[in-house]
Order: C-alpha cells, then structure tokens, then sequence
C-alpha cells in the first residue's frame, strides 16, 4: 500500500515509521519545513522516542519513507490516510478545529475513489460523522461509504513508546459503515503486529466497536476514567494527611483486592490526554458531574500543594523557592499542562522568589518560560518537587543547601538524604 500519514508530530512520525517498518510506502504530511527536511533527512526532529531514529535511518534510504509539506498531493498517492493533526482546546476544554479543519480541507482536495481516512486524533463523539464526513465530501465531491470510507481510530500510545504500545494495546476502530470499518480492519491489520495478551477476554488485535461514535467515546472513557480515578486519589490523599493516616499504605491495602485499581495521587495531572480529554468529553455531556468534579479536585492540587508549603514555613513572600521539574511527567521532555504553571503562578501571588529547574531543560530553555532557572546547589528556602524525574530519586541536602521544607509532590525522593529537613508528602499525616 501507500499510505499518507498527515502531521508527523510525536504520534505521528512514528506512526508513519510502523507503517514503513512493515513494508508499506509511506508519504509523510505536515506544515512545518524544518520538520519535512529533517525527516528526509532521516534524522529525528525531536528527542525522546525509543528506536525511532535507528528506524528513520534505515527506512529513509530505503526510500520506504518521504515527507512533505504538500498534504494534497500525498492523498492523492496514497491507498490509505491517517490523521494525527492536534486539537486544541482552551482551558474550558473548548475545542478550537482550526488546525484539523486545514488538514481536512487539503485531504479533500487530494481525495480518489477507493481511499481509506482514519483520523486517529482524539476527537470529542460525534466528530467523525458530524464535521470531517460533510466536509470531506463537500470538497472532494466524493460520497462516504460509496466513493471512500471514513473510520475513527483513536492513537492509545504513549511518547517515548509508541512501538511497544502499538504491539501491546488493542487498535480500537469504528466506521461509518460495515464496509469502512472491513477496510479500516484490513489495513490495521497489514501495518500492525499485537502482542499476545492472555488477560484480556478477546485476543489482542484490531477491535471493531461498531460505531465511529463508540470508538471516540472509548478513547475518551479511558482517559476520563484516569482522571477521575486520579481525583479520587488525591480526595483521599488531602483526607489521610489531615488525619494521620498513610493514604499510599490505605491505597496498597485496597488494591491488593482485584476490584480495586486506586490510582497514586500527586501535585498536578498533566500532559496532553489526561487534563484534556475529559474536557472533550464534557463538552459533549455537560451532565457529567462526577468527571467534573474530578478535573476540578486535580486541577487543584498544584494550589493544595503550594498551601502545605505556606502552612509549614508561614508567609510566602520573599522566601526563595526551587521548583523542581517543568515536565508534565518524569523523562519526558514536555510541558503541555503540565503543573509547574499553577504552581509558579500559585507562588508568585503569594509573592515568592522562584527558580525553576529540570534536566531536560537547558537554562535558556527555561528562561525563555519567563523563569529564573535553578542550579541545584544554589541557596533556597523551600523546595517543591514537581515532576517524578528520574534524577531526583537520588538527591541529597547537599543538592538543596539552605532548605528546610521540600514539598515533595511526587513521593519521590528517599527522607534519608535529607536529616533536620522537614518533607511533606501528598496524602502522608
């Protein structure tokens, strides 16, 4: 087959490398020159992702994978086209299109007969058949079901293992029609290779759900589901550190009974999928009380955690704070939503002096956040420890001279590093 692959961002490259890896002719699609040459280049545009680049500098020669900035024209190669151009949102969890409406728009007009559109990016229910069907036919003159076939097909990967993730998880897809979801079948099952999984009920492979709308609902549900389980964690945590009590202990208790999956609690939820999604869904089923009151429990604690750190050290202002980690999530270099914002913006209206550090980061990276960055070493007053980085498992006082308080967000660091420091657990009494 041909198959177009439109925005080659961190889920995207290395979809369009799987599918070269598994003998197809791949066209890569997106709007950034930099990243087209790079990938023609067969180098990596982004750090991060295991085995990517050994993959990139053997498909690339080989002429097995190309890129290009002419969305049009790589439809109109292709057998194949799946979409993982990103959906914003706003911090209500609005949905803004923009970006995805473009890429339609040019999908349309290098759509043919024959053609197969999954769009993998996570969408909210109804999307599929509501937006991208009528615009796709209207621009192409093309009928869906007929002429082409359109499927929804949610990415369930996370960066920095997305080979692993696609041979581990079950490819959910959902089409318009019996024959979209027989075609969308058919080609996930020519480019993907699933891990035997004898925990779940139905062998590992390419699941129809019947419906485009079920297959968004699905990707929503287990991202949502994370969510609330995440912000019933930290309702329990804030209730265990007010009465004494060792919430990781009462979490390990309970989930040594197999019906209970009690996440960890922790500073901030982050990331591109946990924050967002359950907005998706919200602005879908604005009835949903139990996903809202969750995201607003987790989009509180970055403030909770900053609190714990002024009720042991009193007023904030002028204290110098290091806060450790910009990352939404350990070894990842990214920070979308990630907690280091409330938190910063938690300790600037208290009035702090703030420093920002993480090793993923270089000091003009940081600086160009609008913080100071943190050396560690330097002099501070009070600490607190974002992101559950490696690096940290390992620090000592001596990396924190001055401290006497470390809010530690992430229950990372080990307390025997840090004699006559005070540390102060999420969810610890």
């Amino acid at each position: 087959m041909k198959i177009a692959v439109v925005a080659l961002g961190k889920i995207g490259l290395p979809l369009a490398v799987q599918f070269a890896d598994a003998g197809h002719e791949v066209i890569g699609a997106d709007v950034n020159q930099s990243v087209v040459d790079l990938v023609n280049q067969g180098t990596e545009p982004f750090p991060g992702e295991a085995h990517l680049q050994e993959k990139l500098s053997e498909l690339v020669p080989a002429g097995r994978l190309r890129a290009t900035t002419d969305t049009a024209a790589a439809v109109a190669e292709s057998d194949a086209v799946v979409v993982v151009v990103p959906l914003f949102v706003n911090e209500e969890g609005v949905p803004d299109f923009g970006w995805m409406d473009e890429a339609t728009r040019n999908i349309a007009k290098g759509l043919k007969p024959g053609t197969l559109v999954s769009y993998e990016t996570t969408l909210p229910v109804g999307t599929t058949r509501n937006r991208w069907k009528p615009m796709l036919e209207e621009l192409s003159g093309l009928t869906e079901g007929t002429d082409f076939h359109l499927v929804f097909s949610p990415e369930r990967v996370l960066t920095g293992r997305v080979f692993a993730d696609l041979r581990k998880y079950p490819k959910l897809i959902g089409g318009l029609s019996e024959a979209g979801a027989e075609r969308a079948k058919a080609f996930y099952e020519a480019v993907l290779t699933f891990d035997e999984r004898p925990d779940l009920e139905r062998a590992n492979g390419v699941w129809n759900l019947g419906s485009a709308e079920a297959s968004e609902m699905a990707k929503l549900a287990e991202t949502t589901y994370r969510d609330v389980n995440i912000g019933l964690a930290n309702e329990f945590a804030k209730f265990a550190g007010k009465s004494g009590i060792d919430v990781y202990q009462v979490i390990e208790a309970s989930n040594s009974q197999p019906y209970s999956h009690i996440h960890r609690p922790g500073i901030a939820v982050g990331g591109h999928c946990i924050p967002i999604y359950p907005r998706l869904y919200l602005w879908t089923d604005p009835e949903a009380t139990v996903v809202e009151t969750a995201r607003k429990a987790n989009a509180g604690m970055p403030a909770f955690a900053v609190q714990l750190a002024a009720d042991a050290v009193g007023d904030l202002t002028g204290k110098r704070v290091a806060v450790l980690g910009a990352s939404y999530r350990g070894g990842v270099k990214e920070t979308a939503f990630s907690g280091v914002f409330p938190v910063v913006a938690e300790l600037r209206e208290r009035g702090a002096d703030i420093a920002v550090h993480d090793p993923m980061y270089t000091d003009e990276e940081i600086a160009r956040f609008g913080w100071s960055p943190y050396h560690l070493g330097d002099e501070a007053d009070l600490a607190i420890l974002q992101t559950d980085h490696a690096e940290y498992r390992t620090l000592a006082a001596k990396d924190l001279p001055g401290v006497t308080t470390i809010v530690d967000g992430r229950r990372s660091l080990d307390p025997a590093g840090f004699p006559g420091v005070e540390i102060l657990v999420i969810g610890l009494g």
